[in-house]
């Protein structure tokens, strides 16, 4: 089972977290999180779009912090997880998941203040159109991440069930420029890559990222990372 199949599969959505942030994925889940949050900034009483909401991991996060968000997701499977989160934390009224294709939006141009997708385009068969999309509802700002397609993922990813796309700068910044988008800033980390992480325990996590880190903040380490964030503004 490859891409969309596998994603929209009930067991899948059932053990996402369970699978991806505990032990070591904790540290992935924090990280990921901050990159989030200092890219948008403060988001009380803004509208923000979540693409790729899956089980609501950003989307209750960013309604805790006042944001009137909507998030958008191919899975029902995910989208009941995210209503249960968001229930649980008490923003449920701030929170709107809804079912769709993030390469036919169903919302006017100009619609939200930012669209976010996190763990999206690694999955996206057709990226280009995605981007336009994304850009087309947003007033000012376009926030996504990737895979880096020359790191340590490339060791595995033809082994994941999913069939990554793995990007290189070239081939970000070719699709923002198609989409009218301008690059504001990038942010590039985990040498190791997310799998090693959560093979191991949380403890055993914090002594290897400090080496990740290490590694990462050198002249060689931006072209080692296996994530990048891109932080992009409408034209």
């Amino acid at each position: 089972m490859k891409g969309k199949e596998w994603y929209q599969a009930d067991d899948v959505a059932e053990e996402y977290d369970a699978k991806r942030f505990s032990r070591g994925g904790r540290l992935i889940d924090r990280r990921e999180k901050q990159a989030v949050l200092d890219a948008v900034g403060p988001v009380e009483d803004r509208s923000v779009l979540e693409i790729a909401c899956g089980t609501g991991r950003f989307t209750v996060m960013l309604a805790e912090r006042g944001a009137n968000i909507v998030g958008l997701d191919i899975s029902d499977a995910m989208l009941t997880q995210g209503r249960e989160k968001a229930r649980q934390a008490g923003v449920d009224d701030r929170v709107e998941f809804m079912r769709g294709d993030a390469a036919r939006l169903p919302f006017p141009d100009d619609h939200f203040d930012t669209v976010v997708a996190m763990r999206f385009f690694h999955l996206a068969p057709t990226p280009r159109k995605f981007m336009a999309e994304m850009a087309r509802v947003s007033k000012e700002q376009v926030f996504f991440d990737t895979f880096n397609d020359f790191s340590t993922r490339v060791l595995y990813n033809r082994l994941l069930p999913m069939g990554s796309h793995l990007y290189g700068r070239d081939e970000v910044e070719d699709l923002l420029h198609s989409a009218d988008l301008e690059l504001a800033d990038a942010e590039h980390d985990f040498v190791l890559p997310y799998g090693f992480y959560r093979k191991i325990p949380d403890a055993m996590a914090g002594q290897f990222r400090k080496l990740d880190t290490a590694i990462g903040s050198s002249s060689l380490g931006e072209k080692l990372c296996s994530v990048s964030w891109w932080n992009a503004q409408v034209g």
